[in-house]
């Protein structure tokens, strides 16, 4: 079973949670910040690890992070496909020994993110441009760990993307939609600037998110077609 782990509720699945529901690719959402237990790991075929407000070093106040953690180390050591999007990406380089900086490198809005020569010949960016624009949205930001493949880089932040294994953790967001920019930026942006920007970048955004996806459910190996379980 492909699992979808989300962290916040403000920080859904967006078109990745809809284009797993239209390519009807069994899966199941834990809603980690309102008290779903995680999946015994037995249980797990893949699984995608979503973004959130709050930081890796945050334990105190989200106790599940530490959790969290443990099971994506294990994921990763198990070689069970795995892909972390922003804090899942800093929760990843956290657990295999990176370094996670608050309020380091921060980016927002569509960034120009380059491959490096290892990203152009990686599984989960195959059929991609060696640059491309991506959605930002973060204050922290993380060094590749130990042991792991550095991947893509972005002019203000150089971790954009890394692979450990069959784990990968990207920096961007490729799972928003329009809605979701929307929301994060009502407070920081009332003159919609940001949203104008992704609406204008919108169509080549969801080629890219799209291409990342199939890249990571091929690698994943086949899903069975049935009616989705949220």
């Amino acid at each position: 079973m492909l699992y979808i782990i989300q962290n916040d509720p403000r920080v859904p699945a967006g078109i990745y949670g809809q284009s797993l529901q239209d390519k009807e690719i069994p899966h199941r959402t834990v809603h980690l910040y309102a008290g779903e237990p995680l999946p015994a790991l037995a249980e797990v075929s893949a699984v995608l690890i979503l973004g959130g407000y709050m930081g890796v070093h945050d334990e105190a106040n989200y106790p599940f992070l530490g959790p969290l953690g443990t099971f994506m180390r294990s994921a990763a050591e198990a070689g069970t496909p795995l892909l972390g999007i922003c804090l899942g990406g800093q929760l990843l380089a956290h657990v295999l020994g990176g370094e996670v900086r608050s309020r380091h490198r921060c980016e927002k809005g569509l960034q120009e993110v380059r491959l490096a020569s290892a990203g152009q010949n990686d599984p989960l960016f195959a059929g991609l441009p060696p640059a491309f624009a991506a959605f930002e949205w973060h204050n922290d930001s993380f060094a590749v760990p130990p042991g792991a493949v550095h991947l893509a880089t972005s002019a203000a932040c150089p971790g954009q993307a890394f692979r450990y294994r069959n784990a990968w953790g990207v920096q961007f967001h490729p799972e928003v939609d329009r809605a979701i920019v929307a929301a994060w930026s009502s407070a920081v942006d009332p003159e919609g600037c940001y949203v104008a920007e992704f609406a204008a970048g919108e169509a080549a955004h969801r080629a890219v998110a799209r291409r990342l996806l199939e890249n990571f459910l091929d690698f994943a190996g086949p899903c069975r077609p049935m009616a989705c379980d949220e």
